[in-house]
């Protein structure tokens, strides 16, 4: 996935944005209380049981997010005729989830909980305060402060910040939802709650709900997901 973004990072047309994106992505830090905390995404989940939370969700969903916010960009283009910036939409699309991985811990149960940081400060805010320490475009900032649209700090006042925000609903709910189903239907069949699910197998057990009804999620369960099961 790492490489998939980095191709999306190439995408980026002005040489000193790229390389700001770049940097932080390749190597990704934020200063706290004075010190210097580096971090990375590889293995990180997008959130603590909404959407993509397993691990390497996050890449995944940053993967996710600025390829639906290049097609609307291409949409709003083509239809309506309006010109959208292209290097503001993929940087901040790869960057408003960034500080993820340090708002997070792994409980002893293996799932996800609120690390000591992230219990106090909110990863929008972390975000922001990196990226104007590194001297980010004032566009870039909005577009990443208002991804949350009306629950998060400030609304999308540009219309790159708005495609950012849809694009980020739109990946995290059809990621959410799917999560969702999968282990509402495998706790119907099996009778127990999976805590963490694969995308790969959220996606399968839907399919085979859709194909085939109850008796495929059961065959599915037992061809694909024994190791849930049976440590």
């Amino acid at each position: 996935m790492l490489e998939e973004i980095e191709a999306l990072i190439k995408e980026i047309r002005d040489p000193s944005l790229k390389k700001k994106v770049s940097n932080l992505i390749r190597k990704p830090s934020v200063k706290v209380s004075g010190r210097r905390v580096e971090f990375c995404i590889e293995e990180s989940p997008g959130s603590l049981s909404r959407h993509h939370s397993y691990n390497g969700g996050l890449p995944q969903h940053m993967i996710a997010v600025t390829r639906l916010a290049l097609f609307l960009s291409d949409l709003v283009e083509s239809v309506y005729g309006a010109e959208v910036d292209r290097d503001v939409v993929i940087s901040a699309s790869l960057l408003h989830d960034l500080m993820k991985p340090i708002m997070y811990s792994t409980s002893e149960d293996g799932s996800y909980v609120l690390s000591r940081l992230g219990e106090r400060v909110d990863h929008i805010s972390l975000v922001t305060s990196e990226l104007m320490r590194r001297n980010f475009p004032l566009d870039v900032v909005h577009a990443v402060v208002a991804h949350h649209g009306e629950f998060g700090p400030m609304r999308p006042k540009t219309l790159e910040a708005l495609i950012v925000h849809i694009a980020d609903i739109a990946d995290s709910k059809i990621n959410g939802e799917v999560l969702k189903a999968a282990k509402y239907l495998i706790r119907e069949v099996e009778g127990v709650d999976v805590e963490r699910l694969s995308p790969e197998d959220a996606f399968g057990v839907i399919k085979a709900s859709t194909e085939e009804g109850v008796e495929g999620v059961r065959r599915y369960i037992k061809e694909k997901l024994s190791s849930y099961f049976n440590p």
